[in-house]
């Protein structure tokens, strides 16, 4: 633990108002990513792309939020977080429009990598906001519940399909209108926001790497397993032969699943501690790895994925639970970038990897590939318990 954790959270009452303005803004922005995955691999499917370009084109954007994170600490000094946030929800918007209106997949390389860059600042910020703001005593459930609510978010994209479908420009519509209110609720509350933290050492995200690798490889398999599963669980279902909007459907359910059990795992690492009950959420997503292909053409295949995304998500809130845990300050800041910049990695490795896996050994290379994440996480976790 450093020397600045003593002060990682302010103590007395949360302050509600400021917190609902940030998760309210995040929630609409993952609402509009969240539709995005699913939406373009359905198009992508249809045209007949390989699953290897599926995968590398859904990597385009997390390549967006690599790029763009280690500015992020520098352009917040300057510009300050409110307007940094606000400037990048009407550029996410206009990346969407471009998409949409582009339909082929070798533009939608460039744009889809726009589209991470505008997107990944947003995340930065508010967790930043969120973590400066909450009480220690309370992280746990706070954080769970911030995590609950963005993946509430996540499933108002894959189901908004299911009513309005995957053609022409209505699904669009939604996501670019959802990136511009977010930008709106942004100017809103940002009277109510506090200022980025100043103090502390300042660090570089590549410094910070060196401090905490454990916890980012946390994030590395949290991202990898989302983004392989958002964007290559239509060709995975397809093969078995779901049809989209039963796929749309299950994505959706999956990602309830990470807004519904948030709160409890935050609970439950108040009293455990956030590390054990990390390493429960690897071995429970693992678990789900195994049982997938006997489950998904059953009626068990609902409850099955809700369980799975809450344990698998939770990997992600119990390494933000840490992170608060450990860091404050400006090296809290440099946290967070590094975050959005190991889970960018996680999901530009993973999509295409995971493609080119399922390409040789065919659809079971989905579930072996998200096995093999966890399983190594797990062991590292197990490992590094042994030596403390």
């Amino acid at each position: 633990m450093t020397a600045e954790s003593a002060a990682s959270a302010p103590k007395g009452r949360i302050p509600w108002a400021a917190l609902a303005g940030i998760i309210a803004t995040v929630s609409v922005f993952a609402m509009a990513q969240g539709l995005t995955y699913p939406l373009l691999s359905f198009i992508l499917e249809r045209q007949g792309t390989a699953p290897v370009l599926i995968g590398l084109s859904a990597a385009m954007t997390p390549l967006g939020f690599i790029v763009s994170s280690p500015f992020i600490p520098a352009l917040v000094q300057r510009m300050g977080g409110g307007r940094l946030a606000i400037l990048c929800s009407i550029l996410a918007a206009f990346a969407l429009i471009a998409i949409a209106w582009t339909q082929h997949i070798w533009a939608w390389m460039p744009l889809r990598f726009l589209l991470g860059f505008f997107a990944n600042p947003l995340y930065v910020i508010s967790e930043t906001w969120l973590m400066a703001i909450t009480p220690a005593s309370r992280r746990g459930r706070i954080l769970g519940l911030y995590s609950s609510i963005v993946s509430a978010g996540f499933a108002l994209g894959p189901l908004s399909l299911g009513i309005v479908g995957t053609q022409g420009w209505p699904p669009f519509l939604i996501g670019i209108t959802a990136f511009l209110i977010c930008g709106m609720i942004v100017l809103a509350v940002v009277p109510r926001l506090p200022k980025m933290p100043q103090e502390g050492e300042a660090k570089s995200v590549g410094g910070f790497i060196a401090l905490a690798p454990l916890l980012l490889f946390a994030v590395f398999a949290a991202a990898a397993f989302e983004q392989i599963l958002l964007s290559l669980f239509a060709v995975y279902g397809a093969a078995l032969g779901s049809s989209e909007e039963r796929i749309a459907s299950l994505i959706t359910c999956y990602i309830a699943g990470n807004a519904g059990l948030q709160v409890v795992l935050g609970r439950v690492a108040e009293k455990a501690g956030s590390k054990r009950t990390m390493l429960v959420c690897a071995l429970a997503s693992l678990i789900g790895c195994v049982l997938l292909p006997w489950a998904l053409n059953t009626w068990l295949i609902w409850p099955f994925v809700f369980v799975w995304g809450g344990f698998a998500f939770g990997i992600y809130t119990m390494s933000l639970i840490q992170l608060g845990e450990r860091f404050s300050g400006r090296t809290l800041m440099a946290g967070n970038a590094a975050f959005a910049l190991v889970w960018g990695v996680g999901g530009m490795l993973g999509s295409p990897a995971t493609g080119l896996v399922m390409q040789v050994m065919g659809h079971p290379g989905m579930p072996v590939s998200l096995g093999l994440l966890c399983g190594v996480l797990a062991v590292l976790l197990l490992a590094k318990r042994q030596r403390v």
